[in-house]
């Protein structure tokens, strides 16, 4: 046999024992007998460099260095998953999507929620090309390198793949290999890794990734996204996946209703210690990808899945003190200082008391022994009293603003405490300025959350707009601040003038603007003084702006200093006008007709078909109502819609009778 096919095959029957061994856990070799082809692979590549190829298994160990890791955008947004706790969550979940779709004609896909880092992991033609972390959904790191050296994901697919696809999955660290890592360390006398997850997750931005290789990661896959896949459901598209070289974990189950997920659930609550690796729940996905698409996407989250988190675990421990924190709202938080203890597999020392009536609920003291538990929070919270101590006194909640001494106010109907000083509280003032700057809103590179407060603390910033008027050489007295840095950090200053309007709109920090409703009111009123001089009345008339955004924004647009920042702001050049993007093809032939999208299509995408619709003058809405003029319905429209149509009257037109109201070419972007 010629030497290039030998090593060839050699490649490939090493691939194969890989997946054996790492992805189905069912070895057909020894190690030994492993260790000894890989060898020999070893020896015939260096003898032959004309034949190397950095797919091959010889690569695994790693020894790239990455020094910088580096950013890139997901060609397919990462969302994150709505949380529920209790089996009401799940029917309410239920009759949502089932009114949503018309349709009461469910299957499910349950799998485990495992708790590791998420990555995104590209193949093109069979071949691992990129993996990207989780990041903010938009956007992460490329540790394609570290990946690479995870022996349970292949770096080479086999079977009836398409051209290109995207993975998901959570990279995780199995209890048994943390343990044994965390024994390595206290046997040399060194501080042990905290939990499983964070490690995981720590261990892709290593810059060295032959440490990476040495580390006994594992990948379990969930959710293949890409064109051309070769299957219709979720479930189908676990197995697919099996069949082309993936770890994708054997636990997962195909329900025909909420009852079989419900069962799901309650077994692996109890088993899921069992398992070698840490789970905190399980999700529930809608099983065919007709009805995914059809149901979308909220702002942050897919509405076709919901993850089930299963109850927190508790531990006991002492209440020592409790600090007040100021948010960039004014809002008080209390939180409490805890005697450290071990919870979930973390050292927990602080927990949320969220309000003064949770405190006066629990009747926490000071020198308590308290319950601490998780439940889904950012930070613990305490959730009881395990034992009083006799010697404590009810806890009085602050007058006073912690920060600049303000006498705090409460508005009827909330549940927190504020500091009415908005313009004079140190954290509320840094806590805007870092609102402004974030990645979401003006994301101005080169300035993080401490270079603000420093910026404050050395009073050369006392608002966002004095931003614009930093120098470098102010700048580079500041500490941890040399040259290029302070001129990285003006230069990205000045980008932010050309951040687009809406998100200028959600960067000012008004409160209950969020991004999407920041959005909504950059498109219905297209300037910053068409919104300003608002009422109350034409704010509320806005789609989605109930009367808590509209009286906050009129608030805003109330206050003096408010309209002086904004006025300086123009001055600086920041974008407060929605730039329309010219259409020559847009008309007015759909103006003021409401569309449902519903099922699938042939021709065009349902974007496509909603893009349409309000390039030219339509507009579209997700549920049917008297309102509605037209249904355009493709293939597999949930028959409840349909039923529903035609009980209100409701013309239904198909593609092509769309096609015939405007232009064809109108779907393209010729």
């Amino acid at each position: 046999m010629e030497i290039k096919a030998l090593i060839q095959n050699l490649r490939e029957e090493l691939h194969r024992h890989n997946y054996n061994y790492y992805a189905l856990d069912a070895p057909t070799i020894s190690d030994f007998e492993f260790d000894t082809k890989l060898k020999q692979l070893q020896e015939l590549e260096l003898q032959h460099p004309e034949f190397f190829d950095e797919n091959s298994p010889t690569q695994r160990v790693g020894g790239t260095i990455t020094k910088n890791f580096q950013t890139l955008v997901h060609e397919h947004r990462m969302y994150s998953l709505d949380n529920s706790y209790s089996k009401e969550d799940l029917l309410d979940w239920e009759v949502k999507i089932q009114k949503f779709l018309g349709s009461d004609s469910l299957q499910y896909t349950c799998e485990l929620k495992y708790d590791g880092a998420s990555i995104s992991i590209t193949y093109e033609n069979g071949i691992l090309v990129k993996a990207v972390t989780r990041g903010d959904g938009i956007q992460g790191d490329d540790v394609t390198n570290n990946v690479k050296t995870i022996k349970s994901i292949p770096l080479k697919v086999t079977g009836n793949f398409p051209k290109k696809f995207d993975i998901r999955g959570e990279i995780i660290l199995p209890i048994e290999g943390f343990e044994k890592m965390n024994q390595e360390l206290l046997d040399k006398g060194e501080q042990p890794y905290s939990n499983p997850r964070n490690t995981a997750s720590g261990s892709l931005k290593l810059q060295d990734s032959s440490e990476v290789a040495k580390r006994p990661l594992d990948c379990l896959l969930y959710f293949i996204i890409g064109e051309d896949l070769p299957f219709t459901t979720q479930f189908e598209g676990l197995q697919a996946a099996r069949n082309w070289g993936f770890k994708v974990p054997t636990q997962s189950r195909l329900a025909n209703n909420i009852e079989e997920v419900l069962e799901f659930i309650a077994y692996w609550d109890v088993h899921r210690h069992d398992l070698p690796y840490e789970t905190d729940g399980v999700v529930i996905k809608v099983n065919d990808f007709n009805q995914q698409n059809e149901l979308g996407y909220t702002a942050k989250s897919p509405r076709w899945a919901i993850a089930y988190k299963f109850k927190s675990e508790q531990a006991r421990t002492i209440l020592k003190s409790i600090d007040y924190q100021v948010g960039r709202t004014g809002a008080i938080t209390p939180v409490a200082n805890l005697e450290p203890v071990q919870l979930a597999g973390t050292i927990v020392k602080r927990a949320s008391l969220h309000n003064a009536d949770q405190i006066a609920k629990l009747d926490v003291r000071i020198g308590d022994e308290v319950f601490v538990e998780k439940g889904g929070e950012i930070i613990p919270k305490i959730v009881g009293i395990a034992q009083r101590n006799t010697h404590s006194t009810p806890t009085e909640y602050i007058s006073h603003c912690p920060e600049c001494h303000t006498e705090l106010i409460r508005k009827e109907g909330e549940a927190q405490h504020y500091c009415p000083n908005f313009y004079g509280c140190p954290p509320q003032i840094i806590g805007r300025i870092q609102h402004y700057i974030s990645r979401k809103a003006m994301d101005i590179e080169g300035l993080g959350g401490e270079t603000v407060a420093l910026l404050f603390k050395n009073e050369l910033v006392k608002d966002y707009s004095d931003l614009y008027e930093l120098k470098i050489e102010q700048l580079i007295p500041l500490e941890r601040m040399a040259q290029k840095s302070a001129e990285n950090l003006v230069n990205g200053i000045q980008k932010s003038k050309e951040v687009p309007f809406e998100r200028v709109l959600f960067a000012l920090g008004i409160r209950y603007v969020g991004e999407t409703v920041a959005k909504k009111l950059a498109h219905h009123y297209k300037n910053i003084d068409a919104l300003a001089q608002a009422s109350m009345m034409d704010l509320i008339l806005v789609d989605e702006i109930g009367e808590r955004i509209a009286q906050s924004v009129l608030e805003f647009f109330e206050n003096e200093n408010n309209i002086k920042i904004i006025e300086r702001l123009k001055g600086f050049g920041i974008q407060f006008e929605r730039v329309e993007i010219y259409n020559p093809n847009a008309t007015t032939l759909l103006q003021d007709k409401i569309f449902v999208v519903s099922g699938v299509f042939e021709q065009f995408s349902r974007d496509e078909l909603k893009k349409a619709i309000e390039e030219n003058g339509g507009k579209v809405a997700s549920s049917i109502s008297s309102k509605t003029d037209f249904v355009l319905a493709g293939d597999n429209m949930g028959p409840a819609k349909l039923e529903k149509a035609t009980k209100l009257g409701i013309k239904i037109i198909s593609e092509n009778d769309f096609c015939t109201m405007i232009a064809k070419s109108h779907l393209h972007n010729d």
